[in-house]
């Protein structure tokens, strides 16, 4: 995966993904000049990329919080299917 530039690394998922479907709709209009349509499909994948990684970094943290037989609280690790 490329590198990231810092503004889009500081910007947080919910962030990211208001913005990407902004201009996902500009995008869909067909109202913008083909220079800036360009502009806005690099930031849009550069977007993509970050709410890809925020998700996989989520995943990574996801624990399940389960009840032992005992009656006391245990958090587990949750493991995904590829």
């Amino acid at each position: 995966m490329s590198e990231l530039n810092l503004e889009t690394k500081t910007t947080s998922f919910e962030e990211s993904l208001k913005e990407l479907e902004n201009i996902v709709r500009k995008l869909e209009s067909g109202q913008t000049n083909l220079e800036d349509a360009i502009k806005d499909y690099e930031r849009g994948n550069e977007l993509r990329k970050n709410c890809e990684q925020r998700l996989a970094e989520a995943r990574l943290k996801v624990e399940k919080i389960i009840k032992n037989s005992d009656g006391n609280i245990a958090k587990e690790e949750i493991s995904y299917d590829e």
